[in-house]
């Protein structure tokens, strides 16, 4: 699965390089494996945003992106879309990324990230239960997990206290918003799905033994 990730992330045409950050040395050998780049990081880390810190802190770059290993079926143009947006608000800190929920199997699944945003894009709340309450309601959304942040932001906010809903939803993205930073989301037509359970894991294999791009 990583593979899958490690080629579609470099498949896209605004990302310079791809390094995977895993504190699981099973993981590193298979990546160095297939020919690609992966460092060790440390045990403690709470979630993926401290992690990438721990890597970001060498980079030299302005932007980093948090793809997740658990998303083989990312388009490339979706992590351009993310990254685009910096060069259009400079003072943007950090980006995501949804999609319209289409299944309404999902509005109710707590695997499926609800996310719901202002009138200018940017995030009001992200949730596992199903936002906003209303099932007649035409407008929910699937938070796809990709995150891009500007390299000194990211370095400070995985130095920031852990949060009370950060920790109830158990979403690492509500710690900055809960310190209050704006994160802008960028609506994609791609819906990916990401490996959360078996039954996502049989799904994706039957999407590529099918051919998807």
């Amino acid at each position: 699965m990583i593979e899958h990730v490690y080629r579609r992330a470099l498949a896209a045409s605004r990302a310079e390089s791809v390094l995977v950050a895993t504190d699981d040395e099973r993981v590193r050998d298979a990546v160095l494996a297939f020919g690609g780049e992966a460092q060790l990081t440390a045990r403690h880390h709470r979630n993926g945003t401290e992690r990438l810190a721990e890597v970001a802190r060498d980079l030299t770059c302005d932007l980093v992106v948090n793809l997740q290993g658990d998303e083989p079926l990312v388009d490339p143009l979706t992590i351009d879309l993310a990254l685009g947006a910096f060069a259009r608000e400079p003072t943007l800190c950090m980006s995501t990324l949804s999609t319209p929920i289409t299944d309404p199997r999902d509005i109710h699944d707590p695997n499926v990230v609800k996310v719901v945003v202002d009138r200018e894009q940017f995030a009001l709340y992200f949730s596992r239960a199903p936002i906003p309450c209303s099932d007649s309601f035409g407008g929910a959304h699937k938070h796809i997990g990709l995150y891009v942040y500007r390299r000194d932001f990211l370095l400070r906010l995985a130095e920031l206290e852990p949060t009370e809903l950060e920790q109830a939803e158990r979403l690492e993205q509500l710690r900055a918003l809960e310190h209050g930073y704006r994160i802008k989301v960028l609506q994609a037509t791609h819906h990916p799905i990401g490996v959360d359970t078996r039954e996502d894991l049989e799904r994706v294999r039957q999407i590529m033994t099918a051919g998807a791009p």
